[in-house]
């Protein structure tokens, strides 16, 4: 059975280190996955007055998310908590009321950053959203990167080795958890 998983990433920056984590992430995953990158840069800001009638460009983003059987977010930390982009498009995908495009999927969460924590309080934040919206979220391992120039190629391509193997070792588990719920 084919799987698909939306992945979204915190980051509006292009060329973002955390682009290039979801992208190497992409390549690690297994032969039945198809992965889609669900854009979060053109959702307006939420606005319950826009609940009927949203914007195309949440129409889309919602039904992206809706037709994925688990999503992989991939977030950076901005000032210690997950950038306002994410926390903008987690409110879109729940609203309106009885309507949300998060309950039950099974989420991933990882993230990098050239801080020495790696986007955990990003995570950390990010985590607490996600399982009020009732998203069985994969526990361990967890993925704080320390990103360094060179880590990852501009194609998704991780140059080192033993972060190569960490990184599909999550991927590894991410698969197995996802598999329980499609």
């Amino acid at each position: 059975m084919a799987i698909t998983v939306a992945v979204i990433v915190g980051s509006l920056r292009k060329g973002s280190f955390n682009g290039r984590l979801a992208s190497a992430l992409k390549k690690l995953g297994p032969a039945d996955f198809t992965f889609t990158d669900v854009r979060i840069d053109d959702l307006p800001l939420y606005n319950q007055d826009d609940e009927a009638t949203p914007a195309a460009a949440v129409t889309r983003f919602r039904d992206q998310v809706r037709a994925a059987q688990g999503v992989i977010f991939v977030t950076p930390e901005y000032n210690r908590g997950m950038p306002g982009g994410l926390k903008n498009a987690l409110d879109q995908g729940s609203r309106p009321y009885g309507k949300s495009v998060w309950a039950g999927r099974p989420a991933g969460v990882v993230g990098t950053s050239p801080g020495a924590i790696g986007s955990a309080l990003a995570q950390h934040d990010l985590r607490g959203a996600l399982d009020y919206l009732d998203m069985p979220t994969l526990g361990q391992p967890e993925v704080y990167l320390q990103y360094k120039d060179g880590l990852i190629a501009e194609d998704g391509t991780v140059t080192n080795e033993g972060t190569a193997q960490f990184l599909q070792g999550w991927m590894d588990r991410y698969a197995a958890w996802i598999r329980r719920f499609a």
